[in-house]
């Protein structure tokens, strides 16, 4: 597995061996120095962030791990993350960049495959299409029901031009005619769901009769294209389907031209239309993007974050528009770290963001995102809708609501002030509340604690208990800090028995170091990089300075020892688990009672393991 930001260049351009190549000679304490002002600080470089606002230093850069991460925002990454995120690069120019400042010079691999290669020529074919449907908008006969209808709704020649806006004109076969040409580009077509092939084997084109908004994604490549009707049509609104390069469900409209209208991103807006988007930017509003036919998602929310620590949510102020901000709320719980905001704008009956900039103009829209709900008052004033407050049954009711869903969040500050707030609003204790939900399922990284000098090392994570889970995150957190200990693992067949989340990665990292022992943590951290799994690997990276170098290996073999032989584990995880699910008052007294005896065991056979060693 490779990292999301130039996958396919790596895979089919750029060799693997030459970015750890690049990533070893590069120290990242130059990189970074030369654009953020680096003060060292004991065997680390502090700074403030260069990604969100603060007054205190809160980002640390390690000469040894070749790694940097924000304890305030969460950013981290190696030199070529740093570059990418500091830069607004995309990965290839961000290797371009790295290498020639080392004067080296970036080899390509050949021969590419042909899955990739195919994959490949999808972008210039769909940007031939983008500038097809543009020269319709310009030239063809009847463009000026495309043209009337922009107009129509404000916009200028000028936005049009920086979205590149088009005209799908009438008929069945206007894109196919002009592009393809040959059998291969009509197959081509086809599979980037441009051209569409009914059951009588009858091909025509998708878009007809449209104005049609191109869709790129971070890097400018047209991915696939929306279109609004101007006939009687249906649907009204129509996107390309998923295809090799376009998955809706990790795009977001209008990004790529907020990106490059922004040097830096404070905040991105969420709205529901490609209008929406075109005319807030039309205005000097120009951080809005939209979702692509789907509810927004955590996949979209973490690409928001990884660009700004802020998200505002924009809807209707109807039912639906209501509805809509429900799911995006429950999307946005398991992304809140700490810096990360998140607030909800509802707007009046009959306005959307297109017709409110216009009529009322961008410093009121603006004004509106200002004050718009955070999201924990939208969560708990939703949530307490039709309940009174003033009476027990209410409180106890909300309490049941709230606690599924704060369950979701990621532990940190953020977490413990929601529950501390709902201990507020009903009264209860919040070790109360902690008895309703079940434990964070991981640790985020927060300022770590002085180390102190230990005979062994301070290993401990939040959640590392006896279940595979934490014994997981444990065996990766050491193989992070010292790679070498994975020659202890000569097979990986026990482990491929293992459940839980972090086993694939833990099986992904033993193999790759098992092909490449030389590997470093910057190469582990850098191969993973912009992907769930790397973010994960970021954290537990994060927390490096509380562990001293003497004794890993044999942490390394304790831990892996525990995790291959712990069915006792096992079985009191699966009880633990089903009494998450269940309410506090029904758990009868005797069960309360042997889980209280099996921990209390539990941490007497830990104790004891303690003292052998």
């Amino acid at each position: 597995m490779r990292p999301a930001q130039g996958s396919e260049y790596m895979a089919g351009l750029i060799p693997q061996s030459f970015i750890d190549d690049l990533l070893d000679r590069a120290d990242i304490v130059d990189v970074i120095d030369r654009r953020v002002k680096l003060k060292k600080s004991g065997k680390n470089y502090m700074a403030c962030c260069p990604f969100h606002q603060e007054k205190t230093p809160s980002f640390s850069v390690n000469p040894d791990k070749q790694f940097y991460y924000c304890f305030g925002c969460g950013a981290s990454g190696n030199a070529l993350g740093f570059l990418m995120d500091y830069e607004n690069m995309e990965f290839p120019a961000a290797v371009e960049s790295l290498a020639d400042s080392l004067g080296m010079s970036v080899p390509r691999e050949q021969p590419e495959r042909r899955e990739e290669r195919g994959q490949r020529e999808l972008y210039p074919l769909m940007e031939e299409a983008a500038r097809y449907y543009q020269r319709q908008l310009r030239e063809h006969p009847r463009k000026a029901t495309a043209v009337n209808y922009l107009k129509g709704r404000g916009l200028t020649g000028e936005i049009a031009k920086r979205f590149d806006l088009g005209f799908a004109a009438p008929g069945w076969d206007n894109l196919l005619k002009a592009l393809g040409t040959t059998e291969e580009r009509r197959r081509q077509l086809k599979q980037a769901g441009m051209l569409v092939e009914n059951e009588s084997g009858r091909v025509y084109d998708r878009f007809r009769d449209r104005v049609v908004f191109p869709i790129r994604d971070q890097r400018g490549r047209v991915i696939g294209f929306g279109g609004r009707v101007l006939g009687d049509d249906k649907p009204k609104y129509l996107n390309s389907p998923e295809t090799p390069i376009f998955h809706k469900g990790r795009e977001l409209y209008g990004l790529y031209q907020a990106r490059q209208a922004n040097r830096q991103l404070e905040r991105i807006i969420i709205v529901e239309g490609y209008m929406d988007v075109i005319a807030l930017a039309q205005h000097g509003i120009q951080n809005a993007t939209a979702t692509l036919g789907t509810a927004t998602g955590q996949a979209h929310l973490e690409k928001i974050f990884r660009l700004c620590q802020e998200v505002v949510f924009c809807f209707d102020g109807d039912a639906a528009g209501r509805q809509a901000a429900g799911r995006a709320l429950e999307a946005a719980l398991p992304c809140m770290q700490d810096g990360r905001s998140a607030r909800f704008l509802f707007l009046p009956e009959g306005e959307d963001p297109d017709t409110l900039v216009r009529g009322q103009g961008a410093e009121h829209f603006v004004g509106l995102i200002e004050n718009a709900v955070p999201l924990d008052s939208f969560l708990f004033d939703s949530l307490a809708v039709n309940l009174s407050l003033d009476s027990l049954d209410g409180k106890a009711r909300l309490s049941k609501l709230a606690a599924p869903l704060l369950q979701k969040l990621p532990p940190g500050v953020y977490r413990e002030l929601m529950f501390k707030e709902l201990a507020d609003r009903t009264g209860m204790a919040t070790d109360t509340l902690s008895q309703i939900v079940a434990p964070p399922p991981a640790p985020e990284a927060s300022a770590p604690a002085p180390s102190r000098p230990r005979q062994r090392p301070a290993l401990t994570l939040p959640q590392t208990q006896a279940g595979p889970t934490g014994l997981v995150q444990m065996a990766i957190l050491l193989l992070l800090h010292q790679p070498a200990v994975a020659r202890q693992v000569e097979d990986l067949e026990p482990l491929r028995a293992l459940e839980g989340d972090e086993v694939p990665l833990l099986l992904e990292l033993l193999e790759l170091l098992s092909r490449r022992p030389e590997s470093t943590t910057h190469m582990l951290l850098g191969h993973w990089y912009g992907t769930a799994q790397g973010e994960l690997l970021a954290r537990l990276a994060s927390q490096e300075r509380l562990i001293p170098p003497e004794g890993i290996e044999n942490e390394f073999i304790d831990t892996m020892n525990r995790l291959l032989n712990h069915p006792k584990s096992r079985e009191f995880e699966a009880r633990v688990d089903k009494l998450k699910h269940r309410n506090y008052a029904d758990i009868s007294e005797l069960e309360k009672l042997e889980i209280v005896q099996e921990l209390r065991e539990k941490r007497r056979r830990d104790e004891e393991r303690g003292r052998k060693q």
